[in-house]
């Protein structure tokens, strides 16, 4: 396991923007891993957002395709979501996570952060 952790939450307004970071703690490398993205609002189960592999695919929930992005930086260890266009529904704590599969369920991925809190107001 990796401990991760994620930065870069906050409260935004309906249509505003975020962008979620997410890096290994301690200087590791997880540029040859799944790196994933997931939500859990109050309430709700925990729920896939979006993915990304060492090369560089990516696959997002159809709640979010055309509204976010996920990237990664392997020369700095750190993968991206860019929140665009954010609606009230999009409110969550967002967790960054990694697995050694290209998978979309959370039962895959072995490391997690502790989450950071997005709040889109309306």
């Amino acid at each position: 396991q990796v401990p991760l952790v994620e930065t870069g939450g906050g409260l935004v307004q309906a249509g505003g923007s975020l962008r979620l970071s997410c890096a290994p703690s301690g200087g590791r490398s997880f540029s040859l891993n799944v790196m994933g993205w997931f939500r859990q609002a109050p309430g709700k189960e925990r729920e896939f957002v979006s993915r990304i592999a060492w090369s560089g695919n990516t696959d997002y929930a159809d709640s979010v395709k055309g509204r976010f992005t996920i990237s990664r930086d392997n020369a700095k260890n750190t993968v991206y979501l860019q929140m665009n266009n954010l609606k009230p529904e999009d409110t969550a704590v967002y967790y960054c996570a990694r697995s050694l599969r290209w998978s979309r369920v959370s039962d895959d991925f072995d490391s997690w952060g502790q989450g950071t809190q997005v709040t889109v107001s309306s």
